[in-house]
């Protein structure tokens, strides 16, 4: 099994969610969603982030707004919506759980190992 392709589809799973939680911190324009996923190790590109921008727009969980730029064209501000708000709770939720529940099976068996090394006879 290829550690890279397991690690990506994880990653995969949670962009939806970490893509909103950008969003719900305030209007947000796509090249800084881009710069703030880097900054927390998770690499999105251009061509990943637009078609969920879109989707989640289509979805009515964002909206977004054209504000005019000095320096070129306007640029697209993404913003939640009040049913992209509650989505997030429920993806919050959801995450909470899942994280949760392997943080528990990770421990458990951190500590299932540590008792059966400790009762190995030497």
């Amino acid at each position: 099994m290829n550690i890279e392709n397991t690690a990506s589809q994880m990653r995969k799973g949670v962009l939806e969610f970490c893509i909103l939680s950008v969003i719900k911190q305030g209007e947000a324009y796509p090249s800084d969603i881009i710069e703030k996923m880097k900054a927390a190790n998770l690499n999105i590109f251009e061509g990943t982030l637009y078609p969920l921008l879109t989707r989640l727009k289509n979805a009515e969980f964002l909206t977004y707004r054209w504000i005019e730029s000095n320096s070129g064209p306007p640029r697209k501000y993404f913003m939640l919506t009040e049913k992209g708000a509650a989505f997030y709770k429920e993806l919050e939720a959801t995450w909470n759980e899942l994280a949760n529940a392997v943080q528990a099976l990770s421990k458990a068996e951190q500590e299932y190992t540590i008792s059966n090394d400790l009762n190995q006879p030497e």
